[in-house]
């Protein structure tokens, strides 16, 4: 515990002395701390380590940079936001179309594509990038939670769950305070940044592919990224004994880039291997900080009914800041399924763990992966200045969600 303090301390600061730190940095020097320790032996480390996450990361690291790369991805971008004339209107863009199309493609998958969009468009249309920034985390972490396959914990939810047509569930109950609170969310980036909505008219630059070749080959892999995550959406709803995963569907759609593209050792260089060192380090710390008990501990002294709504939000989004919500989500379903609670506490338990991305920058893999690439790209959005407005809006989501699954 006093190391994932250590950690969360580094990263909220992320700068001692002349020495500057960043995220993964953090993190690594956590995991090294408790393995060097002995509180985890090599062993267990290694088998904290996800690999189908890590494998999926990767697959779409590298269709991003691809993407990126060829120029392709700003063409899209452009055809798609050409009608926005309005910072108003290209943050409200950015929100309901990553917010959405989260629900479908994983927040992950927006995360890594969007954020050199958010800072291409920062610079064009004189917007503070955190403004872009923030707004992208928030649409990809709040859309998501209307998905079973929006991020891994709903994933998770919707397999151990039992849940009965679970698309059809999670839309019917989670629909419209979803799009409530990315309403929301616009309310409150507008009041946190309120010098960056300019009057000024937004003309959008005319961008076409770089490179023609890598970009036929960046958007067969997008293609079949849909086409296999529409493959997977039909065989839940059939019910289909098959398990299309995650990590095979970002493989397939990184193997006609690696295979065909004469870039690949280039884009494989380029890809953000910082990040991927971060979750590596990350499962090994919040496996190590779970295996103390010092957590469950705690929440059995505070005497929560931990099957009653309000707890579920709560629980699942400060503890998710702690031990991740992947693993929060694969220890506290099992506690809800003995109890018998309703469809309706299951659809709480993926609220308030996906929420938890909006609180602070650990909250979601996915903020993570925008910060860590921003910075690359020479961006900085701090722990603090995310908590900023993290901290009101999450109190105004739960708020939100609570009324709609409380009753």
């Amino acid at each position: 515990m006093a190391v994932l303090a250590l950690v969360f301390l580094a990263i909220a600061v992320r700068r001692i002395g002349r020495l500057r730190l960043r995220i993964w940095q953090a993190m690594s020097a956590g995991a090294l701390a408790v393995l060097l320790s002995g509180d985890i032996s090599p062993g267990e480390a290694v088998r904290a380590i996800d690999l189908d996450v890590m494998l999926f990361l990767f697959g779409m690291f590298v269709v991003g940079e691809a993407l990126v790369e060829s120029g392709y991805l700003y063409s899209v971008a452009y055809h798609a936001l050409a009608g926005t004339r309005t910072a108003d209107g290209l943050v409200l863009a950015v929100l309901f179309g990553a917010g959405f199309a989260s629900a479908l493609l994983m927040n992950d998958t927006l995360a890594i594509v969007g954020t050199p969009l958010m800072l291409r468009l920062a610079r064009e249309h004189r917007l503070d990038p955190r403004l872009l920034l923030l707004t992208l985390a928030f649409a990809v972490t709040t859309g998501s939670v209307m998905s079973p396959i929006g991020n891994p914990q709903n994933l998770l939810i919707a397999h151990g769950s039992g849940i009965a047509n679970p698309f059809v569930t999670f839309l019917a109950h989670l629909f419209v305070p979803t799009v409530l609170s990315l309403l929301a969310t616009y309310g409150v980036l507008r009041l946190s940044f309120r010098k960056s909505f300019h009057g000024s008219r937004l003309v959008h630059e005319r961008a076409a592919p770089g490179d023609p070749a890598l970009a036929r080959l960046a958007r067969l892999s997008l293609g079949l990224i849909v086409l296999m995550v529409l493959a997977k959406v039909t065989l839940v709803w059939a019910g289909a004994p098959w398990e299309l995963r995650l990590s095979w569907i970002a493989l397939a759609g990184a193997l006609p880039v690696l295979v065909a593209s004469p870039r690949r050792i280039r884009l494989l260089k380029r890809i953000d291997w910082p990040t991927l060192l971060f979750f590596a380090a990350m499962f090994v710390l919040t496996a190590c900080v779970w295996q103390t008990g010092f957590l469950q501990q705690s929440i059995e002294r505070l005497a929560l009914d931990l099957t009653q709504p309000g707890s579920i939000l709560g629980v699942g989004v400060l503890l998710s800041q702690l031990v991740s919500n992947v693993p929060l989500v694969a220890l506290y379903l099992p506690l809800l399924q003995h109890a018998g609670v309703s469809e309706a506490g299951f659809l709480t338990l993926a609220a308030g763990s996906t929420l938890a991305g909006n609180l602070l920058i650990l909250g979601a893999a996915s903020n993570v992966i925008i910060v860590e690439s921003a910075d690359r790209r020479g961006t900085d959005l701090s722990f603090l200045q995310f908590a900023r407005v993290g901290l009101p809006l999450t109190a105004l989501h739960v708020a939100i969600y609570w009324l709609f699954l409380g009753s």
